[in-house]
This record gives C-alpha cells, sequence and structure tokens, in this order.
C-alpha cells in the first residue's frame, strides 16, 4: 500500500460505499474483518481505494460500489429492531420498507430498541450517519417518553446531571414534565445528544422508574409527522440539513 495523497482513512471508504457507519466500520476493523491488500486492516489505516484491494467480511470492494445516497425517515413500530441481521430476532426495521428501499445498502443511524418507537433514520451515507450519532456533533434528539408513576420533580436536577450506571455515565440534557394525562404514571419529554444504549430507559431504572413507552419524536429540527407507522418517506437535501440545525 503506497501512502499516496489518494490514500483515505478505511473506515471512511467502507463509509462512502454505504456499507455501514464510520463507528460500525471501525468495529468491523477492530474484529479482524476487514482486509487491506490480503492483510488484516488497523485503527487509522489509510488506503487508496482506486489501487488497493479492500475487502469487508470476505467481500472485495471496488470503484463500482459507490452508491446514490438515499436517507429515509422511518415511524417504527414497537417490536422491530435496528439491526440488519440478527438471527434472535425475526423483524427488523428493514422488513418494513417498500421493495425498492429493500434493495438498498441501507443502516440504521442511532438505533431504537426493540420496544421503542419513533422517529429513525435509514441511510446508505456514511459520513451523514455519523454526524448523527457522534457526540461531539451534538445533535440533540428529543423523546416522548411515559413512566409507571409520577416523577419527584426533585429529581429532574439530578437526571440532568446523571450518574454512573454499569460503568457509564448517562444523563439527560433537558427534562419536561408534560401536561398530558397517563393512567397512573407521568408523560415526559426527555432531549439527549448522546444516546448511549438504552440511556433512558437505563438512567430512569436506576431512580426507580419504569418506562413504560418511549419515543423518539426529533432528531435536531426534523420532526416526525405525518408518517403512519410503519412507514417511511425519503428525504430531501432541506429535510437532511434540517437534522443538523
Amino acid at each position: 500500500m503506497e501512502n499516496t495523497d489518494s490514500a483515505i482513512r478505511i473506515q471512511k471508504i467502507i463509509a462512502d460505499r454505504g456499507l455501514a457507519s464510520r463507528r460500525q466500520a471501525e468495529t468491523w476493523i477492530t474484529d479482524g474483518l476487514v482486509r487491506v491488500n490480503g492483510k488484516i486492516a488497523e485503527i487509522g489505516q489509510k488506503a487508496d481505494p482506486r489501487r488497493d484491494r479492500i475487502s469487508v467480511k470476505g467481500k472485495m470492494l471496488s470503484m463500482g460500489d459507490m452508491e446514490r445516497k438515499i436517507t429515509l425517515m422511518l415511524n417504527k413500530p414497537k417490536g422491530f429492531i435496528c439491526s440488519n441481521d440478527d438471527p434472535h430476532n425475526s423483524q427488523t426495521v428493514f422488513d418494513l420498507l417498500p421493495p425498492t428501499y429493500r434493495k438498498q445498502r441501507l443502516f440504521c443511524a442511532g438505533r431504537l430498541d426493540k420496544d421503542s418507537e419513533g422517529l429513525v433514520i435509514l441511510t446508505n451515507d456514511g459520513d451523514m450517519a455519523q454526524r448523527i450519532m457522534h457526540p461531539s456533533f451534538t445533535v440533540v434528539k428529543r423523546y416522548r417518553v411515559e413512566i409507571h408513576k409520577p416523577l419527584d420533580i426533585q429529581l429532574i436536577p439530578k437526571l440532568i446531571e446523571g450518574r454512573r450506571v454499569e460503568g457509564e455515565h448517562l444523563q439527560f440534557e433537558k427534562v419536561i414534565v408534560s401536561r398530558g394525562k397517563v393512567k397512573s404514571g407521568q408523560r415526559l419529554e426527555i432531549h439527549i445528544s448522546h444516546g448511549k444504549k438504552r440511556e433512558i430507559r437505563r438512567l430512569f431504572a436506576d431512580f426507580g422508574y419504569h418506562v413504560d413507552r418511549l419515543q423518539r419524536i426529533q432528531i435536531g429540527k426534523l420532526i416526525m409527522r405525518g408518517i403512519p407507522v410503519g412507514e417511511c418517506k425519503l428525504l430531501k437535501s432541506k429535510e437532511i440539513d434540517s437534522l443538523f440545525i
């Protein structure tokens, strides 16, 4: 492999091919699933996609792998997972897509767990997905949350300050108490810009609250409206830009 001006970090090459976000590509590299010229790649390594032979999970990439950028907004129902393949779950968000989009190599730019609902971005644009998911870009996500009992408002500063749960510091950026009525609990609006795995559920559980319902309603300035549950919409460039305002 030559160190030329056209050399690019391998995770970016993979993301540009629409195979995964840069973060996922880095995981594949760490797991030894990426090779350059027959040798296992390393994090930070660069390659020239025009000259070097790059393989991911045993499949060679080529210059023809570049795809038209596609970004969808999906209204995810409960019971579906945000994964391209999972042998333990039969229903994925990709099963909800119309046949035209199922043929595309899309992935989730930020996941929701199986029991959560609402706005999910599906794309083959690795750079755009990186901007949504990486904490350094501080893209705020808004969630409508229902907990099983009324919230002690004195806990709100503590939820914003956060605490360590299972070795991770979890915290909310904003907690808004909704006036909407819930049978026995309370409806809240939660804002976060990072989104560690099941962060909202885990932090509430650590304070003694169970989340009965969790729905993502907004990313950046992009609000999910007018999309029936289980259906998707192709985003225009202006709508994609609103993710980062």
